[in-house]
């Protein structure tokens, strides 16, 4: 990879880090703190909540009812996802070990906090909890995924592709050959060795 690109790359994630800070200090102003797993809101803050919470009767009664119709089709694929998740998580266990690929942190993709917002009711909190579960899912199984492709194929395609992996941006390009399977085993190396941290550098 030529140094441009580089320095280009190191723009982006300089960028990415500050938009994530501005993000921060804007959160910050909803006055909250974060005690272990739990959400603390500002007592005035959590009062301002309570009020704008709409009951789970008038709730029921303010659904779009292709919503409703909808409900089975959502709430069943709990099925195939968890089986997903089961799946994806044995693969890690049990081959993760022999590639001697460092393992993807579950905890860092599955974040449930939504439950702490007084200004949800139960189903609406059940909705968000169920959204978050297969969000953080897909974020981890893509993350395993990743760590697959970068350890068999690190390798670009021709074609543009929307939404590549954090790791996709250090492949080697399409068509370059030259010393193939030196830089190959550069990259299972490095997966062995990293952190968390280390994804965006």
């Amino acid at each position: 990879m030529n140094n441009r690109i580089h320095q280009i790359l190191d723009q982006i994630t300089a960028l990415e880090n500050e938009l994530h800070t501005v993000i921060e200090q804007q959160e910050g102003r909803l006055r909250y703190q974060i005690e272990g797993k739990r959400i603390i809101f500002e007592h005035a803050i959590k009062e301002a909540h309570l009020k704008v919470k709409m009951g789970v009767f008038r709730w029921i009664a303010t659904v779009r009812p292709q919503n409703f119709f909808t409900i089975p089709i959502i709430y069943g694929m709990a099925v195939p996802l968890v089986l997903f998740d089961l799946t994806v998580t044995f693969y890690q266990a049990a081959c993760f070990p022999i590639y001697r690929i460092a393992k993807v942190p579950r905890a860092n993709y599955f974040v449930i906090d939504h439950q702490h917002l007084a200004y949800l009711n139960i189903i609406e909190k059940a909705h968000c909890m169920y959204c978050s579960y297969a969000v953080g899912l897909l974020g981890y199984a893509r993350e395993i995924t990743a760590r697959t492709e970068q350890y068999f194929c690190p390798i670009k395609h021709a074609r543009k592709i929307l939404s590549a992996h954090a790791r996709y941006k250090n492949f080697l390009a399409y068509g370059d050959a030259e010393k193939l399977h030196e830089k190959i085993e550069e990259f299972r190396a490095a997966l062995a060795k990293e952190d968390e941290s280390d994804i965006n550098k």
